[in-house]
Order: C-alpha cells, then sequence, then structure tokens
C-alpha cells in the first residue's frame, strides 16, 4: 500500500555506476530532488502588457548528505571514497529516489556527481554532501 505522508527517513537515494547494482549512500541523513523548466520569455508587443513564455529545457539535480564511515562499502552501501571514483572517473552514475515501500513513486535517471565535500567539526561527526547533476530525462514508476 502506497505511502501518505511518511517520515523523511524513509526516503532513499541509490545509486550506481554503469553494470553495478543500485545501492543506498551510507549513513545517509537527508536528500533531496529539485526539478527545473527553463520559461524563456516571449513577451511581445500584442502581449497587452502581460508577460508570455514558452517552454524550455527541463533539469534536474539531486543533493545529498550523509556521514562518513569509509566501511560503508563493504555493507553494499555507497560511501565517500566510491563517489569520489565516479567523480575521477567521469562517471556517469544511475540512480533512483524513493521510498522502499510498494505502491510508491520511485523516480529514477541518470547523471554526473557535479560535486561532493567532506567536513568535520570539533567534537561533530565527519560529514560529506553532494550533488548529483542528471543527464537525459526522468522516469517516474510504482515501486513494487
Amino acid at each position: 500500500m502506497a505511502s501518505t505522508v511518511f517520515n523523511g527517513t524513509d526516503l532513499v537515494l541509490k545509486v550506481i555506476n554503469d553494470g553495478g547494482t543500485l545501492e543506498p549512500l551510507g549513513h545517509s541523513t537527508s536528500c533531496s530532488m529539485t526539478i527545473n523548466h527553463d520559461l524563456p520569455e516571449s513577451t511581445t508587443k500584442d502581449s497587452a502588457g502581460y508577460q508570455e513564455v514558452i517552454s524550455g529545457q527541463r533539469s534536474f539535480e539531486i543533493s545529498f548528505d550523509g556521514l562518513v564511515d569509509y566501511t560503508d562499502g563493504s555493507n553494499n552501501k555507497q560511501n565517500h571514497t566510491q563517489l569520489s571514483t565516479y567523480i575521477d572517473n567521469r562517471q556517469k552514475i544511475d540512480f533512483t529516489f524513493g521510498t522502499a515501500v510498494s505502491g510508491d513513486t520511485l523516480i529514477s535517471g541518470e547523471g554526473f556527481i557535479s560535486s561532493l565535500e567532506i567536513s568535520g567539526e570539533m567534537e561533530s561527526p565527519t560529514s560529506y554532501s553532494g550533488t548529483i547533476v542528471g543527464t537525459g530525462s526522468l522516469t517516474f514508476a510504482t515501486n513494487s
């Protein structure tokens, strides 16, 4: 049964390099997706003083945060080191964004990791954050 309003803990971002298995980001603390629609202005003198726009390009990006644990790679999770390797190798990755609940929407697509940061404050856990910029279109499916 599909989720109603649900806890953000249930939202999972999984990534994969070409040919592998989708794996969740290790010790993830948050993830978000932004879908953009460019609307170029097409206002003319015939627009009666109102702005007019046309449909332009669409794009998307995903932001994520997590806690650094270099042992996550051995537990079927993506860790900071593996994500860095995708950047170093200029690898396109596949991803899914959604919950594991049957009936929920699962969004999938491809992209490149455009940024990855690791940071640590005194007396706090070390964290990582990054962004995936999408290439191509998104697919919306129902999780089975």
